[in-house]
């Protein structure tokens, strides 16, 4: 039946009732058209399905989850943990990247950050600098030998007194005077950027040939 109450033809398709977009208004017309769209972690899970050429219970079986499981991922409703996104993507045999705004990639921070002497990390919105060679709390007024000996086995081992600044107008301070650095540098880096600073000293130390 067509518009008016006219009758099909035999053979002919009444588009008003199969075509999805009959009735969108054109609002709708102009926002499908501007696709395809970002399908987002949904759509990335659905792609890893593709790639594997599994269904959502082939998948469920390779993760040891259930089905229902897979289909609340796909339809958004909840999201995988970061684990098991980490091997979605090892089994598609893919890698995960982040862009900042201008397009550029931003990576992890580094594993080997130098960490405190109690092994935990340095807050992340830190700056660290190196100080000299560690000493420990209770001798760092004193000029004893004990103090000398304990900064002596510190430059040995390559072991610096890392420093930062928690107050965020000298933070400011620092990054106007340095610039902003992009991660935690490793403890050797610390170490060998303290050894420049002793090089320096000595040199300036070193009476001047006549």
């Amino acid at each position: 039946m067509k518009d008016g109450g006219e009758l099909l033809e035999e053979g002919e398709i009444d588009r008003s009732t199969w075509d999805s977009m009959a009735n969108w208004t054109q609002a709708e017309r102009d926002y499908w058209f501007m696709g395809p769209f970002d399908g987002g972690l949904p759509g990335m899970i659905r792609r890893i399905r593709r790639i594997l050429d599994v269904s959502q219970r082939g998948l469920a079986a390779l993760l040891k989850v259930s089905q229902s499981v897979v289909a609340r991922w796909e339809t958004g409703r909840t999201s995988p943990r970061a684990c098991v996104v980490e091997q979605l993507l090892r089994m598609a045999r893919l890698r995960a990247t982040v862009h900042d705004e201008q397009g550029e990639v931003v990576g992890p921070m580094r594993a080997d950050g130098a960490r405190t002497h109690a092994g935990s990390r340095y807050p992340a919105h830190v700056d660290l600098r190196a100080r000299g060679w560690w000493v420990p709390r209770r001798l760092r007024s004193m000029t004893s030998v004990e103090a000398f000996a304990c900064r002596d086995r510190s430059r040995l081992v390559g072991d610096p007194a890392i420093h930062y600044n928690a107050s965020p107008f000298w933070k400011a301070v620092e990054r106007e005077l340095h610039g902003i650095p992009d991660d935690h540098p490793a403890v050797h880096q610390l170490a060998a950027e303290v050894r420049y600073l002793d090089e320096r000293r000595e040199e300036r130390c070193r009476p001047r040939a006549a």
